[in-house]
């Protein structure tokens, strides 16, 4: 008879599997990584985050974005239950769009120590104007199949 391997319960540590305060700033927020099972083999993982939302640091009125963050991992993973919970706090913080995308991207690299992350930021428009945002870090391994960000270009009407 083959036994069915059991899962592990999170570790204590970790934010998965456990009640936790939403974060009120991004300082206050932790990331949490988890060990990289194929950490020998190259592939793509992918966040999409469609209803990102930040405040203006001018007029406090809220901005909205789709955020796509792609990495290659290293020695860890993002446990993705604490990036929503990260990404979430930025919902009362004022920052301007191109500092949200790329204090983002940096704070991932930092806590996860990817092989290589890019983080598209697209952001709808204030004032008539949309600003697309875009980070990564160093070069992509030549073996990763990295897809297009699937976000178009912001149109109106015309």
């Amino acid at each position: 008879m083959s036994k069915t391997p059991r899962k592990s319960a999170p570790s204590p540590s970790l934010q998965l599997g456990q009640a936790v305060e939403w974060p009120d700033r991004p300082e206050a927020a932790k990331l949490d990584r988890v060990p990289n099972p194929q950490k020998d083999t190259n592939f793509l993982a992918r966040f999409t985050a469609p209803e990102f939302t930040s405040l203006c640091p001018v007029t406090g009125q809220p901005d909205f974005a789709h955020l796509v963050i792609d990495y290659v991992p290293g020695p860890w993973l993002l446990e993705s239950k604490s990036l929503k919970l990260y990404l979430a706090s930025f919902r009362n913080h004022g920052a301007f769009h191109e500092d949200c995308t790329v204090a983002i991207g940096k704070r991932i690299a930092t806590e996860i120590k990817p092989k290589w992350l890019r983080i598209g930021g697209y952001w709808y428009p204030r004032g008539g104007i949309p600003i697309d945002v875009f980070w990564q870090t160093g070069k992509l391994p030549k073996d990763v199949w990295v897809p297009d960000q699937g976000v178009q270009p912001y149109r109106g009407r015309g």
